[in-house]
C-alpha cells in the first residue's frame, strides 16, 4: 500500500531558462524539416553559452540538396528562437549572438533500421496519469507549469515589463489520504530588469499570478514563500549559465512523480521512441485513466533498435485499479498498434508540432486543432472499455 499523508514537491523551468532555450532551438530545427517532409530525419542538440549558440547533430531529407538547403536556414531559426522568448541582453542578444551549425546527413547505419519501420533506439519509455488534477497530470508539476506560463503571459504582453525571459518554480504539496490539500512552500526565481527591484519588490509582482492559478484554499497562513531568495537575478539566461538540449527530462514529464526511461525528447523526430513512445505510454495512461480503471497508472513499454514490435508492456495501477493491471496489458495491443510507424500514425506525429513542446511540459496540455500534443485526447475510452 502506498503512503496516503506525506510531502511532495516538483518544479518548473521557464521558456528562458539555458536548456529550454536549447530544447526550443532543437524542436524548432525540427519542426522546420518536419515542413519541408513529414518524413524528415531529426536528432539535433543545441548548447548555448554567452554570445553563443552551438548546434549539432544529425539530419536526412529524400536528396542531399535538400537536407543542406534546410541547413542553411538553421541560423535564422535560432535568432527567430531567441528573439521570441525575448533575450535582448548585452551578452545574449538574438541579433548579435554568434550561431555555429554542425548538422550533418543521418547516419546510414541507424537509418538502415528505421528504413524498415524499426524502432530508432533501444530504450524503455514511461506514461503515467493520475486524477489528482483535471488534465489528469500530478498536481506539483502540473501548477509548477501553470505558474511560469502565466508569468511569460503578462511579461510578454507588457502587463509585468520589468520580469525577464529566465524563472524556475517549485512547488511542494501537502497530500492527505493520497490527495494534495495544501501548499507548504512556494519558490519562484524570476530574472528582473533592475537590480533595485528586491525579492519583496518581486515578490509584490508575481505573488498575485501565482494566487490566481493555484486553487482556493490551498495557500494558508503557514505557506513559506521563497521568492528570489539570493536577491539580484538581472543577469539570466545562457549569459548567467551555459543551456543544453535535453537536460530538463522530469520538467519535461512528471516533476518526479512516475519513473522516466532516460531519454529526452526535444530535438527529435518520431521515429526516436525515446519521444514518441513515451508520448503513446502517456496517451495510453491518460485513457486508463479516463476510463475509470484506475486512479493512478504507469505504464512502461520497451524497444530495440531496428525491430519495430515492442519487447515489453507493463501496467502499475498502485492499487487503485478497478480492472486487473494483468488484463488492462493484455488490452493495450487491442486498441493500438505500437510499432514506432503505429504510433507515429494513430497520434499523427510527422508533423510540425514540437516547437510548442519545448517548455511547460510535453504532458497535461489541451489537444490542439492542428494535432498538436494528440497524446493528450482521450479517444481510447470505449475502446478499452471493450477490450476488457
Amino acid at each position: 500500500m502506498s503512503r496516503q499523508n506525506y510531502i511532495f514537491t516538483s518544479e518548473s523551468v521557464s521558456e528562458g531558462h539555458p536548456d529550454k532555450v536549447c530544447d526550443r532551438i532543437s524542436d524548432a530545427v525540427l519542426d522546420a524539416f518536419l515542413r519541408e517532409e513529414p518524413n524528415a530525419r531529426v536528432a539535433c542538440e543545441t548548447f548555448a553559452t554567452t554570445n553563443r549558440v552551438v548546434v549539432g547533430g544529425e539530419v536526412g531529407l529524400s536528396s542531399k540538396e535538400k537536407t543542406k538547403a534546410m541547413m542553411d536556414q538553421v541560423e535564422g531559426i535560432v535568432r527567430e528562437c531567441v528573439r521570441d522568448i525575448g533575450y535582448e541582453q548585452k551578452k545574449f542578444h538574438w541579433e548579435k549572438i554568434r550561431v555555429h551549425n554542425y548538422l550533418h546527413q543521418q547516419s546510414a547505419h541507424i537509418a538502415q533500421g528505421v528504413d524498415r519501420d524499426g524502432a530508432g533506439d533501444q530504450g524503455i519509455m514511461f506514461g503515467y496519469a493520475t486524477t489528482e488534477t483535471p488534465e489528469l497530470m500530478p498536481a506539483p508539476i502540473q501548477y509548477s507549469h501553470a505558474i511560469l506560463r502565466r508569468l511569460a503571459e503578462v511579461r510578454k504582453n507588457g502587463t509585468e515589463p520589468t520580469l525577464g525571459p529566465d524563472a524556475k518554480s517549485q512547488i511542494s504539496l501537502r497530500y492527505v489520504d493520497g490527495k494534495p490539500v495544501e501548499v507548504t512552500s512556494i519558490v519562484l526565481s524570476t530574472q528582473h530588469a533592475f537590480k533595485r527591484q528586491t525579492s519583496k519588490v518581486i515578490r509584490g509582482i508575481v505573488e498575485p499570478y501565482i494566487r490566481e492559478i493555484l486553487p482556493e484554499g490551498w495557500i494558508t497562513k503557514k505557506t513559506e514563500w521563497h521568492v528570489n531568495p539570493t536577491g539580484t537575478f538581472v543577469i539570466g539566461g545562457p549569459d548567467g549559465d551555459a543551456g543544453l538540449t535535453g537536460r530538463k527530462i522530469i520538467v519535461d514529464t512528471y516533476g518526479g512523480a512516475a519513473p522516466h526511461g532516460g531519454g529526452a525528447f526535444s530535438g527529435k523526430d518520431p521515429t526516436k521512441v525515446d519521444r514518441s513512445a513515451a508520448y503513446a505510454a502517456r496517451y495510453l495512461a491518460k485513457n486508463v485513466v479516463a476510463a475509470g480503471l484506475a486512479e493512478r497508472c504507469t505504464i512502461q513499454v520497451s524497444y530495440a533498435i531496428g525491430v519495430a514490435k515492442p519487447l515489453s508492456i507493463y501496467v502499475d495501477t498502485h492499487g487503485t485499479g478497478s480492472a486487473d493491471a494483468a488484463a488492462i496489458e493484455a488490452a493495450i495491443p487491442k486498441v493500438m498498434d505500437l510499432t514506432p510507424r503505429g504510433i507515429r500514425e494513430t497520434l499523427q506525429l510527422n508533423r510540425p508540432i514540437y516547437q510548442r513542446t519545448a517548455a511547460y511540459g510535453h504532458f497535461g496540455r489541451a489537444p490542439e486543432a492542428d494535432g498538436g500534443f494528440s497524446w493528450e485526447k482521450t479517444d481510447l475510452v470505449e475502446a478499452l472499455k471493450k477490450a476488457l
